[in-house]
């Protein structure tokens, strides 16, 4: 039977970003599928242009429940990606037992966990701003490329916002700062690998590296991996499938360790 894989998307993202991830992973030889968050389902150029009602009020926990409803809880457990605060909600189904294994791509981290970034910090604040109520966080084609794609040209990142970008909640990244986003690092866990991008203005490699370095249990699997000359946008850019293939490769010299677990009740 093939393993599963359970692609969960970030902020101003929806499934279509994982287009080709998908693509690959089904050509060799998994079974694949990327569920939208609530309020995310669609075209991105028509969510843009047509704000879907009830997106400003999107919380994290809405959000993992819709994803943890589509892991098959009678023991074959999917393989998570998780890209950003997908990479925190992949960290959460797999402290729930609901996942055989997490990748988590330039990951939002649990338990307060920041790094004195100026691009980090000055994000956070604009996104999670009080001020703004449950306003929907409208990203411009200019901020795309000073915090998703800064490693790519203006022209690249212009065709990615038109492709894959989307407006988002403010509260999903609140929630991530208070108790949704707490998570037991001292558990047993299964296999995790961290993922990160030496140049992502959004979430810099050195929280990944804390993030992975907070996992106490010393008989798991945890690992960090940093891809030079890479932005947020790492799962996307024009050298994405570099990032596929080891995760790709990674998985595999795991595979023993991706037993079934059974889940909790």
């Amino acid at each position: 039977m093939q393993k599963k894989i359970l692609f969960v998307h970030g902020m101003f993202q929806n499934s279509r970003s994982w287009d080709r991830w998908a693509g690959f992973f089904s050509e060799h030889g998994f079974a694949c599928s990327a569920p939208d968050w609530p309020c995310h389902a669609g075209e991105p150029a028509e969510l843009r242009e047509n704000i879907p009602p009830g997106l400003g009020q999107l919380t994290l926990e809405e959000v993992v429940d819709s994803i943890a409803a589509e892991c098959d809880q009678t023991g074959d457990l999917p393989i998570v990606i998780g890209h950003s605060v997908g990479g925190l909600i992949a960290q959460i189904l797999a402290a729930r037992n609901l996942a055989s294994a997490a990748i988590c791509i330039s990951s939002v981290a649990p338990n307060d966990l920041i790094a004195a970034d100026w691009h980090l910090l000055k994000n956070v604040a604009a996104i999670t701003n009080p001020l703004k109520g449950h306003e929907p966080y409208i990203i411009t084609p200019e901020a795309f490329h000073a915090s998703f794609c800064n490693t790519m040209s203006v022209e690249e990142s212009n065709e990615a916002y038109v492709a894959t970008a989307t407006h988002d909640s403010r509260q999903v990244l609140r929630d991530c700062l208070g108790r949704m986003g707490h998570i037991n690092l001292s558990d047993p866990h299964v296999p995790l690998l961290f993922v990160s991008g030496d140049s992502d203005h959004i979430i810099p490699s050195i929280l990944n590296r804390r993030n992975c370095e907070h996992y106490k249990d010393p008989n798991c699997i945890t690992e960090h991996v940093e891809f030079p000359n890479r932005g947020h946008f790492i799962c996307g850019d024009p050298n994405w499938e570099q990032v596929a293939a080891f995760t790709h490769d990674w998985l595999l010299a795991r595979m023993a360790e991706l037993a079934p677990v059974e889940a909790r009740a």
